[in-house]
């Protein structure tokens, strides 16, 4: 996937080792899934248990979860009192947004130990969606040692409390759970927002205000953070303290600037527009609980239990902006642009979030094929509001891919105009995308200075530091440096395989062919999908004499789909190795087929996300 939520302002990570992937059910862990492929028959065509639930099992690996669940329920009508598909069955219901269906089946297992977790959550959150609180109360209620299940638990029962009329009751009982310091940002949170919504302010003001000076707190738990520092924000205007309600609002810029619900919340206020609390129904607290921990769980090799858990909170909630755009980030990290392109467009219209939304809708036609479409609604959106600098970093991406690099460098163009004589820090990824636009257009008289400013403005940026690097040593400009500039990248991203293979490549092109393999090995172990880089372990190994090696890694590199212009230079070497080095080719100079190493154009942590 070209990027996964370039926009990515509802960063969210685990909260701490103690919230581990250790926890999950064993239902919803993939060691026993098959390997992850396209389903090669029609589900409907096939006639056996066995076919049908290893299809299904292939389809649940591959997330493609509304095949999943046709052909478990195949697999269920020739075998219908097999609990392994009945379980995962009403995961991929649950997963797939089917909520309703879900559920029906999660309480025909509740007696199931085994999805137990998940069979009580879930129908805990139904039984507060029919306002049954109760009853609700009743099933989750826990006293089980996992931290993460009693706090989750506890939050819902106190929500169940609250739906029946007793919120006193809700606040003591979040106030009285015991466990670590990381449980202070979601009860906080949770207690200032039940609070707001039984009218008790005072306490809404005190839990809220502690919540938005958790500092660790915020860091674990961004999004729960950017929700408490909201919440805070409306209240304070509510009341007429539009300065307090501002002062709040800084809080967050200071965490997460530029954050686009807050300035729509800020421009609001200093409107003088009246707001509304995101949370103000039992229904809407539960959905904010599962949000909050999905939130704080979505991290690489989680996919599938925050999957769920923000799932339920959509059917709680179904307009959930912050929801939505989670699961379209979701579904860009599973390579499904199509699941991506629903979500986004199902956030409100008037939503803060819609433009986040549609930027990241446009990028997500390009990856299905669509690359007019994309640039046609980008186009749009710059046309809209030609101030907003991500509209064209959205733009300039689907132009990268689609190598129309003059128009994509007359788009920073117009963009470095947007920015004026006085740039900031934040806007070195402009002047880095304009230089890779001009250096693909062989302008480098233009592009080099662009490099040169994006390190002026953020001179520890380990993108810029590798493609300025790289291409000095590339053009036998600047060795020293440009070595220096790279070594520099990888140490501040040692664990980037893109920038790796940028200084073994930089040996390998200074003849320091020792040093290269070391490198490249390096490089192919962080990213070992990656056909260039095992290109160039391949000519690396044959520099110092493992032939044998050499000739398996082009080999490799060739069933990693390389670029076109790349198969006919690797088959060439498969079949002859490289030529011998002579005298009369410069060290800088010398290369196996005129390729440069991936260097990773986009820039991270910002409006353009890094391929991979």
């Amino acid at each position: 996937m070209r990027h996964s939520l370039i926009f990515r302002l509802l960063s969210s990570v685990a909260v701490v080792a103690g919230v581990a992937l250790a926890t999950l059910p064993p239902a919803l862990a993939e060691d026993a899934a098959p390997p992850a492929a396209e389903t090669p028959f029609d589900p409907m065509t096939t006639n056996s248990f066995s076919g049908a639930f290893l299809a299904a099992r292939t389809a649940d690996f591959d997330k493609d979860y509304a095949t999943a669940v046709a052909l478990y329920k195949i697999a269920l009508q020739f075998d219908p009192t097999n609990a392994d598909v009945k379980q995962r069955l009403m995961i991929t219901l649950l997963m797939n947004g089917d909520f309703s269906e879900g559920v029906k089946i999660a309480d025909a297992l509740k007696s199931d130990a085994s999805v137990e977790r998940i069979t009580t959550v879930m129908r805990g959150m139904e039984a507060i969606r029919k306002r049954e609180y109760k009853s609700a109360q009743k099933i989750l209620n826990y006293e089980g040692p996992n931290d993460l299940d009693r706090l989750m638990n506890n939050l819902l029962v106190a929500w169940a409390k609250f739906g029946d009329g007793h919120p006193k009751e809700a606040l003591s009982l979040i106030s009285g759970m015991k466990g670590p310091e990381w449980f202070g940002i979601f009860k906080n949170y949770h207690a200032g927002v039940l609070a707001a919504a039984a009218g008790d302010k005072t306490t809404a003001r005190a839990r809220l205000n502690d919540a938005i000076l958790d500092r660790n707190g915020g860091a674990a738990a961004p999004d729960t953070f950017m929700r408490a520092v909201q919440a805070l924000a409306r209240l304070e205007a509510r009341e007429g303290n539009k300065q307090k309600a501002l002062d709040a609002i800084a809080v967050g810029e200071n965490l997460v600037p530029s954050y686009a619900p807050l300035k729509a919340l800020r421009q609001s206020i200093e409107k003088g527009e009246k707001q509304e609390q995101q949370v103000r129904t039992a229904a809407q607290g539960a959905a904010a609980v599962m949000f909050s921990v999905g939130g704080a769980l979505n991290r690489e090799g989680a996919e599938d239990i925050v999957t769920l858990y923000l799932q339920a909170s959509r059917a709680l909630d179904p307009e959930s902006d912050d929801v939505l755009v989670l699961l379209g980030g979701l579904a860009e990290n599973q390579q499904k642009p199509e699941n991506a392109i629903k979500y986004y467009r199902a956030v409100p219209e008037k939503s803060p979030m819609r433009r986040i939304s549609e930027l990241q809708l446009g990028l997500n036609l390009a990856d299905t094929g669509k690359v007019d479409e994309a640039k046609k609604h980008l186009k749009a959106l710059i046309e809209a509001d030609p101030t907003d600098l991500r509209s064209y970093l959205a733009y300039g991406s689907v132009l990268s891919d689609a190598k129309e690099y003059k128009e994509m460098g007359e788009n920073y163009d117009r963009a470095v105009e947007i920015i004026g004589s006085v740039p900031s820090r934040n806007h070195w990824s402009v002047f880095f995308q304009r230089g890779i636009a001009y250096e693909r257009q062989k302008k480098w008289d233009l592009a080099e200075p662009n490099f040169r400013k994006a390190l002026e403005l953020n001179p520890d940026q380990p993108q810029v530091l590798n493609y300025l690097g790289y291409s000095w040593v590339d053009m036998n400009e600047n060795l020293d440096e440009g070595l220096d500039m790279i070594r520099k990248a990888v140490d501040l991203k040692p664990d980037d395989g893109y920038i790796v293979d940028s200084l073994g490549w930089a040996y390998f092109r200074l003849s320091k062919f020792d040093d290269a393999v070391n490198e490249l090995e390096r490089a192919a172990e962080l990213k070992a999908g990656d056909a260039t880089i095992n290109d160039h372990l391949g000519d690396a190994y044959w520099r110092v004499g493992r032939k044998l090696e050499a000739t398996f890694q082009w080999n490799r590199a060739l069933g990693l789909k390389p670029e076109e212009d790349q198969i006919p230079k690797i088959k060439e070497k498969i079949a002859n190795g490289l030529p011998p080095l002579t005298k009369s080719v410069p060290a800088a100079a010398e290369a196996s087929d005129g390729a440069k190493p991936v260097k990773n154009p986009s820039p991270e942590g910002t409006e353009a996300d890094k391929k991979s």
